[in-house]
């Protein structure tokens, strides 16, 4: 394969370089390479970068049952309707989608470092703006300020991990991205049910919106102190201090001539990379600029089939329903008539954190494809359980409350039973596996790829955070849920015919499987 190719891995993913005594001496290197750990400076670049993760993660359902009526005119006090939750909800996704896909042109032209200071600009500004909004439009228009955040964030935080993280430990340090995004939504609805309690009934949920500032503070002098990725560094010409940050992500285990053989390898994958451009651009084949990148994404079979697996997983996450849960959770155990549905949404966000924590220690020993495979059944099992349930519960077509005559606390024990069931599931496979789209992605086209798979993802957040409680209302709970189960069915089916298994693969490796007839699938 030639050298071109071979730039699709990332810089620390080559470590330990091949010796060239042979290969046995190579299988022995990548022996010691599997049985070794992150050192502590990868590990704490993972956690300050995680933090976005914590951001979005407090971005969810509970402010909407404690809004109350304070979005509503002085004069004529009402609470939020279906269709008002769902604009102020589906703001947030409509404005993260519009940002990805240029966050990974700003990556590449600014830095991953930059554009991660930049979301957590956003994130104080729309906290602010949230904590302060007297009407629906003013709140809408804090939540579509932090979607530009979260955006711009959930595409560079993963990348930013990715360029760094060791290949036999790529799956475990994205994966601590989602943990904190779990621990996030943990947080809130913590924080939720201790402000409901503590503080009166009309200034809780500012004080719940506005204290998401404050990681996004923290954060923003974190990064300020965080290297760029080496990778990056390079390519715009900063190769002393692309070493300086191999050496401390080596540990100072490497020799001087490792770290100098890592650096001059990028150095020759950026000038080989470029060089080929140029080379298509006279030829007539690719398009200078950004428009170039998107020739090449599209025009290269291996890069093609990258962006389609990675737009099916990113869509399947979103379209299975499961942050229609988590941005709504409270608001069905209200209909079902938990005394505190805030903190029995605490019980759910509690069970996607503790999987998601499962996930960490198994996605890199199970596999992608395998792991995706095992879980999604239990999804399935859980949205049927819980439509089982919701058919014996009688809803109120009004005001979504569980009518008086419904029967009592069993079938909504059942419901949150299966809930837990399907975020249990989700949590090992879903959750996680579509941000290790990195992987898929050939160096050149690594970026624009990720940004628009992860466009992807916000388009169907999008689409389920608007139609959620629409849903609920037009198809009744049971079908809608069922829906759900379909989709999940459908995605098992595609997951099956077209993912290929990637764990402890070089990026250089997975592309080779792209390019079998079969997409790889063994």
């Amino acid at each position: 394969m030639n050298s071109a190719e071979d730039s699709e891995e990332p810089l620390i993913s080559r470590l330990p370089s091949p010796s060239p005594s042979g290969d046995e001496d190579n299988h022995d290197a990548d022996s010691d390479s599997a049985n070794a750990s992150p050192t502590l400076f990868i590990y704490l670049l993972t956690f300050s970068a995680g933090i976005s993760g914590l951001l979005f993660g407090c971005v969810i359902s509970s402010t909407l049952v404690s809004l109350g009526t304070a979005l509503s005119p002085p004069h004529s006090p009402r609470p939020l309707t279906s269709a008002e939750k769902s604009i102020i909800t589906s703001s947030t996704s409509l404005f993260a989608l519009l940002v990805s896909p240029f966050s990974s042109v700003l990556a590449d032209a600014l830095g991953r470092k930059r554009v991660i200071l930049a979301a957590d600009v956003l994130f104080a500004v729309g906290a602010v703006a949230q904590a302060c909004s007297g009407t629906v439009w003013a709140m809408v228009l804090g939540r579509s300020v932090v979607g530009l955040a979260v955006g711009a964030a959930s595409f560079v935080v993963p990348l930013y991990v990715a360029e760094l993280a060791p290949a036999p430990f790529r799956g475990r340090l994205v994966t601590m991205n989602v943990v904190f995004i779990t621990l996030g939504q943990v947080v809130a609805y913590v924080v939720g049910w201790g402000l409901g309690q503590l503080g009166e009934e009309g200034t809780a949920w500012r004080w719940m919106v506005g204290l998401g500032a404050l990681p996004a503070v923290v954060q923003g002098l974190v990064v300020l102190a965080i290297p760029e990725t080496p990778r990056f560094l390079v390519m715009v010409g900063r190769v002393a201090e692309a070493r300086r940050v191999v050496e401390k992500v080596l540990g100072g285990k490497e020799g001087r001539g490792e770290v100098d053989a890592t650096v001059k390898g990028i150095e020759m994958e950026v000038r080989e990379e470029a060089e080929a451009r140029r080379l298509r651009r006279v030829s007539g084949v690719e398009r200078d600029g950004w428009m170039g990148s998107v020739d090449e994404l599209l025009g290269v079979r291996r890069n093609r089939r990258a962006l389609v697996i990675a737009c099916l997983l990113q869509g399947l996450q979103q379209l299975c329903g499961f942050n229609s849960l988590m941005y709504f959770s409270a608001t069905i155990f209200t209909m079902l008539g938990f005394p505190i549905p805030t903190l029995t949404s605490l019980v759910v966000a509690v069970t996607n954190f503790v999987f998601t924590l499962a996930a960490l220690f198994l996605i890199d020993r199970i596999g992608r494809r395998r792991i995706l495979l095992w879980s999604i059944p239990f999804m399935i099992a859980g949205l049927l359980l819980a439509a089982y349930g919701f058919s014996f519960i009688k809803l109120s077509s009004t005001d979504s409350t569980r009518d008086s005559t419904s029967p009592a606390q069993g079938a909504a024990v059942m419901i949150l039973v299966s809930i837990m069931v399907y975020v249990a599931g989700y949590a090992l496979g879903l959750g996680n596996v579509p941000w290790m789209q990195s992987e898929l992605f050939a160096l050149n086209v690594r970026s624009l790829g990720s940004g628009i798979s992860t466009a992807t993802n916000w388009g169907a957040n999008f689409v389920i955070g608007l139609t959620f409680l629409l849903l609920m209302d037009a198809l009744t709970p049971s079908w809608t849920f069922v829906l759900y189960a379909a989709i999940c069915a459908t995605g098992y089916g595609l997951v099956w015919k077209f993912y290929p298994e990637t764990a402890g693969l070089s990026l250089e490796e997975a592309a080779g499987l792209l390019e079998d007839e079969n997409w790889g699938v063994r």
